[in-house]
C-alpha cells in the first residue's frame, strides 16, 4: 500500500506510525503531511526517517491508496476532496464526517462491512468514548436487544492530546511546588481534580461530547438504543474509563455476560473482585483492546446490568480503529 499520514506530528499521528510499523501494515511507501509548524519534522518508519510536507490543494494524493487523516475537523472538510479526488480512501479521525449518511462511521469488531459504503471515499472514525462502549456493548446486544444505556466516563487528559497531558504533568510539579498552576488546554486546572465537562455544551445541557455518545451509538448499531452519557474529564494520563449501565429487553445474568465478554471480537474479561482484578488505566495504556470488569445486575431494574471499561483511547479510540478499518478493506479487496 502506499499510505499517507495527515496530522503525523499530533498524538494520533504518532500512534498510528507505531500502529502501522507493530501490525506489518503492508506499506510499501509513507507519505507523511502536517501543518506549517511541523513541516520539516523527520520521523522514523521502519529504519528510514521520513520529513514532514506540508499539506496542500495538489496532486500530491495521487496514487495514494489509504490516506489516515489525523489533523483536525477543519483540515478533513476543507482537504477531503484533495485527498480523495484520485481514489485514495480517506479514514477520518476528526469529527468532519461522523453523522454524515454518505460516511461510514465504523468500529471493526461491530459493523465493519459498512466500510464498504463509502460513496463518498470517506470513512469516519467514531469519537474515542463510542468506539469503547460500543465494542462492549455488542457483546450484550447479541445475547438481548439494548433498550438503554446510561454512562458516565473518566476520560484522561490524552483526550485533549499531547498537549494536555504535557500540562497535567506540569500542573502536578507546579502544585506539589507550592506554585499556581498553568491552565491551557482545560477550563480549569485538573490535577487533582474532576471537569464534569468535555466539549461545549449544548442547548438541551448535554455537551457535544455527550450528544456524540448518543448520536454515534445509533448509527454504528443500527440500533434504536437511547443513550445518556456524563463525561467527565479526570487527572489520569492516558486511557479513558466508563461506568456503563444497561437494560436490556430480557434479563441476563452476570455468568452469561461474562462468558459473552471473553468471546467478544476485542474484548478482554478482567473481573475477579475477590483478587481486587479489575480494569484500571494506569496498567491498560498502550494496550489494545477494550477491559471489561465489575459486572454485576443491577439492583433497581432486572432486566439491568452494569460493568466498567477501560481502553487506550489514543489506540483502539483512534490509531488503532483506523488501521483495523484499513486492515478489514484489505482482506475484503476493497483496496
Amino acid at each position: 500500500m502506499k499510505v499517507a499520514i495527515v496530522g503525523a506530528s499530533g498524538a494520533v499521528g504518532q500512534e498510528l506510525l507505531r500502529v502501522l510499523d507493530e501490525r506489518n501494515f503492508p506499506v510499501e511507501e509513507l507519505l507523511l503531511f502536517g501543518s506549517h509548524r511541523s513541516v520539516g519534522n523527520k520521523y522514523e518508519y521502519k529504519g528510514k526517517q521520513i520529513e514532514v510536507k506540508l499539506l496542500q490543494h495538489n496532486d500530491d494524493f495521487k496514487g495514494i491508496d489509504i490516506v489516515f487523516a489525523s489533523a483536525g475537523g477543519g483540515t478533513s472538510i476543507e482537504f477531503a476532496e484533495t485527498m480523495t479526488k484520485h481514489g485514495a480512501i480517506m479514514i477520518d479521525n476528526s469529527s468532519a464526517f461522523r453523522m454524515d449518511k454518505d460516511v461510514p462511521l465504523v468500529v471493526p469488531e461491530v459493523n465493519a462491512q459498512d466500510a464498504k459504503l463509502r460513496t463518498k471515499g470517506i470513512i469516519a472514525n467514531p469519537n474515542c468514548t463510542t468506539t469503547q462502549m460500543v465494542v462492549a456493548l455488542k457483546a450484550i446486544n447479541d445475547l438481548s436487544k439494548i433498550k438503554t444505556v446510561h454512562v458516565s466516563t473518566y476520560q484522561a487528559a490524552s483526550g485533549a492530546g499531547a498537549a494536555a497531558m504535557d500540562e497535567l504533568i506540569e500542573q502536578y510539579r507546579e502544585v506539589l511546588a507550592g506554585k499556581e498552576a498553568t491552565v491551557d488546554k482545560f477550563a480549569y486546572q485538573l490535577a487533582f481534580n474532576l471537569i464534569p465537562q468535555v466539549d461545549d455544551f449544548t442547548e438541551n445541557g448535554y455537551t457535544k461530547e455527550e450528544m456524540k455518545m448518543y448520536n454515534e451509538t445509533k448509527k454504528i448499531m443500527h440500533e434504536d438504543i437511547e443513550v445518556s452519557a456524563t463525561c467527565v474529564r479526570v487527572p489520569a494520563l492516558r486511557a479513558h474509563s466508563e461506568s456503563i449501565w444497561v437494560e436490556t429487553e430480557r434479563p441476563i445474568s452476570v455468568e452469561e455476560a461474562k462468558e459473552a465478554f471473553s468471546k467478544a471480537n476485542g474484548v478482554v474479561l478482567q473481573d475477579n473482585p475477590s483478587k481486587r482484578e479489575y480494569p484500571m488505566p494506569l496498567f491498560l495504556t498502550g494496550k489494545d483492546p477494550v477491559y471489561v470488569g465489575r459486572i454485576r445486575k443491577d439492583l433497581t431494574n432486572p432486566n439491568g446490568l452494569a460493568f466498567w471499561t477501560v481502553s487506550d483511547q489514543i489506540r483502539k479510540g483512534a490509531a488503532l480503529n483506523a488501521v483495523q478499518i484499513a486492515e478489514y478493506l484489505i482482506l475484503e479487496k476493497e483496496i
